[in-house]
């Protein structure tokens, strides 16, 4: 079985899109006029940084994502699943008939405005230790405001949190063997700090329409088939709750698939390959 996965916040970067635009000018255009920005532009040129800011880069990226999606489809691709990281989700339900192209972009700039709104958090990827290591060194470290946002694979997590408690987290990462790397983010995503964010985001969510759709979704936030009547609560709950993309993928391999395809980039076809069938001794 084959599945289709989508990326999120992160793949963005000066340039992405450039062979898309021009063979869907409709939808750019439509995009644009939502944006209220030229979107090929600031994904070609990238002026002012604009891409560095989430309230860009999550509309930005959904398109493109989509873009490449409607390229795969043009050649008579078909998927048994889709599935996406984060924001990513949002185009596997475009993708599988749960959203209509443009209500999914209009949810993520909403989406990406109320999560820019959070300031003072920080994220860092932590690579080497196995997530319950990173959750025992938090812990030791007696920081209550920094927690796991994204278990991507084995080997693989982002924390998230309070930026001075961060500070502290990172130095005791370190101290136990990590490579702690920055995420150049403004906000504590994927946490608790997020759940205002969250909360507003369900008042957003409740005027859109989720059909069934005619795919399968995997849930980021449950690694359980998405269903289209638990949307709202998915979907506002992503924002404060972890993407869960480890048990999202070991979920997708007992469903039977075996075969992955990534657009815009390889980030999570690399997560995938460093996700074990089953988690072993040596890495808990």
């Amino acid at each position: 079985m084959h599945c289709l996965v989508f990326p999120g916040q992160g793949v963005q970067r000066k340039g992405m899109g450039e062979e898309l635009f021009e063979r869907y000018p409709r939808e750019t255009a439509a995009a644009s006029e939502l944006l209220g920005f030229p979107v090929a532009r600031l994904c070609l040129d990238d002026p002012g940084n604009r891409l560095a800011d989430t309230r860009y880069a999550q509309p930005a990226v959904f398109l493109v994502n989509a873009l490449s999606w409607m390229d795969l489809e043009r050649e008579g691709r078909a998927y048994d699943y889709v599935a996406g990281h984060s924001l990513g989700e949002f185009n596997a339900l475009v993708a599988a008939g749960v959203l209509d192209l443009m209500d999914g972009l209009a949810l993520v700039r909403r989406r990406a405005e109320l999560m820019a709104g959070v300031t003072g958090g920080a994220m860092a990827a932590v690579v080497g230790l196995s997530p319950e290591r990173i959750e025992a060194t938090l812990r030791g470290a007696g920081v209550n405001l920094v927690h796991i946002a994204n278990r991507n694979s084995d080997q693989q997590v982002t924390v998230a949190g309070d930026r001075p408690q961060l500070a502290l987290s990172v130095k005791a990462l370190r101290t136990a063997g990590a490579r702690v790397l920055p995420v150049a983010v403004s906000g504590p995503f994927h946490t608790p700090l997020m759940a205002s964010a969250g909360r507003a985001f369900t008042k957003v969510l409740r005027e859109y329409e989720f059909r069934a759709g005619h795919t399968p979704v995997m849930s980021s936030v449950t690694g359980a088939e998405f269903a289209a009547d638990q949307a709202v609560t998915l979907l506002s709950r992503q924002i404060s709750s972890p993407v869960e993309w480890v048990r999202t993928v070991r979920s997708l391999r007992a469903a039977g698939v075996d075969r992955f395809d990534e657009v815009n980039g390889t980030t999570l076809t690399a997560f995938i390959a460093r996700i074990a069938a089953q988690p072993t001794e040596e890495l808990i």
